[in-house]
């Protein structure tokens, strides 16, 4: 169920109250979305206002506004663009990374790949503030259903077990990229005293329970766009992967469990043929029990327009040489995002995932502000899988008519016919963001199984299924190198590489250095960076204004 979310409004109200404490926000202060605010007893009169108070979780992670690209964002300080919770994670999880560098001049922006960061850095702020702003979101849906005379029908229930997971979701994100945060649950007391700090450990021991409690109350085949049981255990899944990062001491036979878990659902990997469907403008048919994605969040070219997500993503690494039409957009790109030499370097020619864009471009990043410098990378496309752009139009008819205008500009008939064949085309794409794929759950058996040592499962098997796919051979014995390099390959821009690399200790260290590591010029070389930027910190101005809180170390 896709919901929609220009209805939202009609709830908005449930959020002032939940949103206005300044501490998780710090100066970029979170409004309200709608300023003709209601009061809960005349706006929540049935069970269908409660599932559209709930929809604000979900369209919280596609737009940063829910008027629309034009309309003003959740939270103020910053651009609606670079707010967005995608965008703001993209930005956290893969530009500080091998697998993508920018072009951009945007304030700070070259400090993220160069791992150079500050407390006060603008998109550190933005995507520290987008975070608690979801959670105060869910928060306050649990809250409100918790208050409501009818709380205990079953699908009340149902409605605060998706906003319970989707809190879960960002608690993860809190947890990984900023440590020890601010803590706030539905029992939170609106307004009142500034929230207390948690530690890592604490919070790990905190949402692992939460999620072992949540995901038994959630369905096991969800409706498209839903959280369910798949969902809360690929959270789960995730806290033991890394729980030596998070808790001090690994567990990779609790991450197993949970990954023989949403295998046990019914996930189903996508054929060869239907790979780079996952990652194209249909790609919701992939979306489900009996598919392979497990969690997307909706991206569609018109409910959700806005400047993140995917529209961020396809925009960004459309430039150069590139036809915008080749990627299903329906007008220029927007020149920023490639990946670094090192990064290619992974893959081999008959890797079906190297998808790269070398008209024109340099494999060195020569010079790390223009789009030429680096391969650009077609992974994400806004094209449907049997080739043709979101109108109906023929991918192939667009380019020969498009090759007609460009050898004769003054070919009115081809202009018009290029102009009819991109009516409908727009620059938002229908591409959903996949969150949590079956790929990953195979990805992290086999590492239970060769680095965690966990007996009994068949990880090497399933890695190997992940390779023969991408038309790779199998590698009989693994090594830890193996399964970092095909997660790399594998996950590509799905917002796991800067997390990873924590985890196998390369992100700072001089064991693996990649273009401009440690740069945010072209001066220099790639070299070895404190390990204070395995953690982002707190938003300084959070830190100055809750006394409970204490900076992350080196900041």
């Amino acid at each position: 169920m896709k919901f929609n979310i220009k209805k939202i409004g009609i709830v908005s109200f449930a959020f002032a109250a939940a949103v206005s404490f300044n501490s998780c926000v710090g100066d970029l202060d979170v409004t309200p979305i709608d300023p003709n605010l209601d009061t809960p007893e005349n706006v929540l009169t049935g069970i269908e206002q409660y599932n559209q108070l709930l929809a604000k979780c979900y369209s919280a992670l596609s737009v940063s506004s829910p008027d629309g690209e034009s309309g003003s964002p959740d939270i103020s300080g910053i651009d609606g663009g670079f707010g967005q919770y995608l965008r703001a994670l993209f930005y956290m999880q893969e530009l500080p990374t091998d697998e993508c560098v920018i072009g951009w001049n945007d304030q700070t922006i070259k400090d993220l790949h160069g791992l150079q960061w500050t407390s006060s850095d603008v998109f550190v702020t933005a995507a520290y503030s987008r975070v608690f702003y979801q959670i105060s979101l869910c928060n306050e849906v649990m809250r409100q259903i918790g208050k409501a005379s009818n709380s205990s029908d079953p699908t009340m229930q149902q409605y605060r077990a998706e906003a319970r997971a989707l809190r879960g979701l960002s608690y993860l994100h809190a947890i990984d990229l900023f440590g020890n945060v601010p803590f706030i649950d539905e029992n939170t007391e609106v307004g009142g005293a500034n929230p207390q700090q948690i530690s890592r450990a604490e919070l790990f021991e905190w949402l692992v329970k939460d999620m072992e409690e949540c995901a038994e109350q959630l369905p096991a085949n969800p409706e498209k766009y839903r959280a369910g049981k798949g969902m809360a255990y690929m959270i789960l899944a995730k806290l033991y992967l890394n729980a030596g990062v998070y808790a001090g001491a690994p567990n990779y036979a609790k991450c197993a469990e949970y990954c023989k878990k949403v295998i046990d659902l019914g996930y189903k990997l996508e054929s060869q043929a239907d790979y780079f469907k996952m990652f194209g403008a249909d790609n919701d048919q992939c979306l489900g029990v009996g598919h392979e994605l497990i969690f997307s969040v909706y991206q569609d070219h018109l409910q959700t327009q806005g400047y993140g997500g995917t529209t961020f993503i396809v925009n960004a690494a459309t430039g150069g040489n590139m036809a915008y039409y080749d990627m299903g957009l329906g007008g220029n790109g927007w020149g920023g995002i490639r990946v670094t030499p090192e990064f290619v370097d992974k893959f081999s020619a008959a890797d079906r995932r190297a998808v790269f864009f070398t008209d024109g471009q340099t494999k060195e990043i020569e010079d790390i502000g223009e789009f030429y410098s680096g391969y650009a990378f077609q992974k994400f496309t806004n094209l449907k899988a049997d080739g043709s752009l979101i109108n109906g139009s023929k991918l192939s008819e667009v380019r020969l008519v498009a090759e007609a205008v460009a050898e004769d500009a003054q070919n009115t008939v081809a202009k018009e016919k290029l102009t009819e064949l991109l009516k409908g085309v727009n620059s938002f794409p229908d591409t959903d963001f996949p969150i949590f794929r079956l790929a990953d759950v195979y990805l992290m058996l086999v590492e239970c199984q060769v680095v965690g040592g966990v007996s009994g499962i068949d990880g090497i098997a399933k890695f190997n299924e992940i390779r023969n796919r991408a038309g790779i051979s199998s590698i009989t014995n693994p090594t830890k190198q193996d399964i970092i390099d095909e997660r790399a390959r594998e996950l590509a821009w799905e917002c796991q590489r800067r997390t990873d690399l924590v985890r196998f200790n390369q992100l700072t260290s001089a064991d693996y250095l990649w273009d401009h590591k440690g740069m945010n010029s072209n001066i220099g070389t790639p070299h070895a960076v404190d390990n204070k930027y395995n953690l982002f910190p707190l938003a300084s101005s959070d830190v100055m204004s809750n006394s409970n809180l204490v900076q992350n170390p080196g900041y």
